[in-house]
């Protein structure tokens, strides 16, 4: 009834996502998609894919702090039954943590929602394209 090449899918969502992840452009996984910490380029510099209709917007922050969250709250409850601290050093060390967690995972979430949207073909990706009916 249905062909294979039917359900074919040309942008995979994985490989999106790692690739995203990695901040390399969802479709040559080359160029690097941020010019500094976290502006997206226009386009891909190794193979001009555009990826302006990227709408991260406040998607990487949520995903980040959920993250965060989860890893520190775990990691609060144990050291402070463990060793029983200061108020003053829970703020230090996992106030630190925190900081410097939520900035390596900030720009890693934005690539990868970039990665997603190029995949799903989400606000403009894939816009020009014919369809496959």
């Amino acid at each position: 009834m249905y062909s294979d090449e039917a359900f074919h899918d040309d942008r995979p969502l994985g490989r999106s996502i790692l690739r995203g992840l990695t901040c390399r452009c969802p479709a040559c996984g080359k160029g690097r998609i941020l010019h500094s910490y976290l502006k997206v380029r226009e386009t891909c510099p190794s193979c001009g894919e555009d990826l302006s209709h990227q709408r991260a917007d406040d998607g990487p922050a949520y995903l980040t702090i959920l993250i965060v969250g989860h890893l520190m709250i775990p990691l609060m409850a144990a050291y402070f039954i463990a060793f029983r601290p200061e108020p003053w050093q829970m703020i230090a060390l996992f106030g630190t943590g925190s900081i410097l967690l939520s900035a390596l995972l900030l720009p890693l979430m934005k690539g990868m929602l970039v990665g997603i949207q190029w995949s799903r073909r989400m606000h403009g990706f894939g816009e020009g394209e014919i369809a496959h009916d």
